[in-house]
């Protein structure tokens, strides 16, 4: 029979015994200076050694003077830039507006793809057809149909505008690109979640809107952007339409005047554009794979 006292010998007010000791983590090892800057004098001296020889070797061409005046001439990308830039001020409203359409349209397919059920089936079966007769096209060759096809039709209550059925053509193309995407993101998803969130009591669509879509959004965010980028360069296609973007202003500029600089004013204006995309891109492609890395550990 226990008589409710501590055993003889175990001191009940003595202090709990601490754990066992987690190691530390090692210290971190102090480089010379030599190891420090080494690798990077050397990374700036290769890129230089590089770069020069591919200057120097095109500089030393035989035809690079004539070559410099028809498309480096400071002179004519000076008169040629406004006009450039007032068309490349399209490309960023089309590019913006498509933008805006594709994504929404994308996911739209997306969810059609992801539903359940023989009721939707008819949803699943359109989105597989849209997906691989729009994905397997080329933009150009959607643009062109759609920029002179679909106007000729006098299609009562649409426009005839070529702009409008350009950018529709892009968006149409794009948005198949990133209903994949969007699926992808989906199914990245555990089935826990929708199991858990089902357990809950919420319905199908709910599931999806809570639980899932805002997981998938994220994981595909990165993939997102650089469809971003490049729907920004493909902008430039709307020009075989005779739409007067950055492009097709410097075709009349060189038109007239027998001179390419102003084709080198529209690259530069869309790198401008591109380029701080892509660095946006690479930083939060790093920021997720870094949060991918916390979480597993």
């Amino acid at each position: 029979m226990s008589s409710g006292l501590p055993p003889q010998g175990i001191d009940t007010d003595a202090a709990p015994q601490p754990g066992p000791r987690r190691p530390l983590p090692p210290a971190k090892k102090k480089l010379r200076a030599r190891d420090r800057y080494l690798p990077a004098i050397i990374s700036i001296v290769m890129v230089a050694v590089v770069f020069g020889a591919i200057a120097y070797a095109v500089t030393s061409a035989e035809q690079w003077p004539r070559i410099a005046r028809q498309f480096f001439d400071l002179n004519a990308m000076a008169v040629s830039f406004p006009q450039v830039l007032r068309g490349f001020w399209l490309n960023l409203q089309v590019w913006v507006i498509c933008l805006f359409a594709i994504m929404a349209w994308g996911l739209v397919l997306a969810l059609f793809r992801s539903l359940t059920g023989p009721w939707f089936a008819p949803l699943r079966v359109f989105t597989v057809v849209y997906i691989d007769l729009f994905r397997g096209l080329p933009v150009l060759l959607l643009v062109l149909i759609f920029g002179f096809g679909i106007p000729a039709l006098n299609l009562p209550g649409l426009p005839n505008s070529a702009l409008f059925w350009g950018a529709t053509a892009m968006v149409v193309s794009y948005a198949a690109y990133s209903a994949e995407i969007y699926r992808s993101g989906i199914e990245a998803v555990h089935d826990g979640q929708g199991a858990a969130a089902r357990a809950l009591g919420l319905s199908q669509w709910q599931t999806m809107r809570y639980a899932i879509l805002p997981q998938a959004i994220r994981n595909v965010m990165p993939v997102l952007l650089n469809l971003a980028v490049a729907l920004q360069k493909d902008v430039a296609l709307l020009s075989v339409i005779g739409v007067r973007d950055a492009v097709r202003e410097a075709q009349i500029y060189t038109a007239q005047t027998f001179n390419y600089s102003s084709l080198i004013a529209a690259a530069l204006l869309f790198l401008v554009a591109t380029i701080p995309m892509a660095r946006l891109t690479d930083y939060l492609t790093k920021r997720d794979r870094q949060r991918r890395l916390q979480g597993a550990s």
